[in-house]
């Protein structure tokens, strides 16, 4: 029997966030207390360096390592992670396969003067510490210099509002779940920007052997999100997805049937590949599988000619 369970999270306000919606998740579902449920703050190597991309510094283990390693070390019980921020890859000895509800995974805009994309000035700088994103914008308005930005949320809307930006993109979900809804200035649909896979959803990890653990996280397993990740999560797996590789990935269910689509861009965002694809439910591992397969295909044959 579980006499008290620690959970590893990053300590921005929004990771803390995550970390307590997990927490209450857990005390609603299981016969643990509230004094039996810890919350670690883990400093990770992406929060200490803000000034560099994710890719440049070595990708997105930046945010996760560390609090793996404490994982491993048994020094807590349960990892809590944006599944985003996770490499594509399962680190050896760990588990990923338990996720709470997904929250919206749309993207949004932050404008000074609450100007839609479409109504910003000619060569206006727009924020954004992804390739993907960068891309994506340019697609819809080839004129924007994009500038790289780091930091939380709140630092990224303060840098914004100093001037130093003209719009700044980020994540609906983050936005929600830190009561800024009033900063939005535009959300885009999944068509205008194919948000980043697993983006929304909550992920929580613990070691492949800890089998208490393992059916405590089984009780508050989220099933639609959980096909819905493995589906876009299986895309980046076969791409070999980093940092480095610009991939957006969205799914949804619709009745029996899991339709999922993906983009991948060239290394300088000059060539777009676009695969979509509909299943039944129940096959929602392949068919992640398939799309990553065939962007790979395509993008291969674009560089043989």
């Amino acid at each position: 029997m579980i006499k008290e369970l620690i959970i590893g999270s990053r300590g921005s306000k929004l990771a803390l966030l995550y970390a307590h919606k997990a927490k209450d998740t857990i005390l609603k579902n299981t016969d643990l207390r509230e004094e039996n449920v810890v919350i670690k703050v883990i400093t990770t190597k992406g929060d200490q360096v803000k000034n560099e991309r994710l890719s440049e510094l070595g990708g997105k283990g930046l945010f996760s390592s560390n609090i793996e390693k404490e994982l491993m070390d048994k020094n807590i019980d349960i990892a809590v992670h944006a599944l985003k921020d996770l490499p594509a890859m399962e680190t050896n000895g760990l588990i990923t396969d338990f996720f709470l509800e997904r929250n919206d995974p749309k993207e949004i805009l932050v404008s000074k003067d609450k100007k839609k994309l479409k109504e910003l000035n000619v060569k206006s700088i727009v924020g954004t510490s992804s390739y993907r994103r960068e891309f994506q914008i340019k697609r819809l308005r080839p004129d924007i210099n994009c500038k790289l930005i780091r930091g939380n949320v709140d630092t990224r809307i303060k840098k914004l509002k100093e001037g130093r930006y003209d719009a700044i993109i980020l994540s609906l979900a983050g936005i929600k779940c830190l009561k800024l809804e009033n900063e939005i200035t535009e959300i885009f649909t999944t068509k205008e920007i194919l948000p980043s896979a697993g983006q929304g959803i909550i992920a929580l990890q613990c070691r492949e052997n800890d089998n208490e653990i393992i059916s405590l996280l089984k009780k508050i397993n989220h099933d639609e999100t959980y096909k819905r990740a493995h589906a876009e999560r299986n895309i980046l797996k076969v791409l070999e997805g980093n940092c480095e590789t610009a991939v957006g990935a969205h799914s949804i269910i619709d009745g029996e049937n899991i339709i999922v689509e993906a983009e991948l861009f060239s290394l300088d965002g000059s060539k777009r590949f676009y695969e979509k694809k509909t299943e039944k439910i129940e096959k929602f591992n392949e068919v992640g599988k398939r799309i990553g397969e065939i962007l790979k295909i395509k993008s291969n044959n674009s560089y043989k000619r």
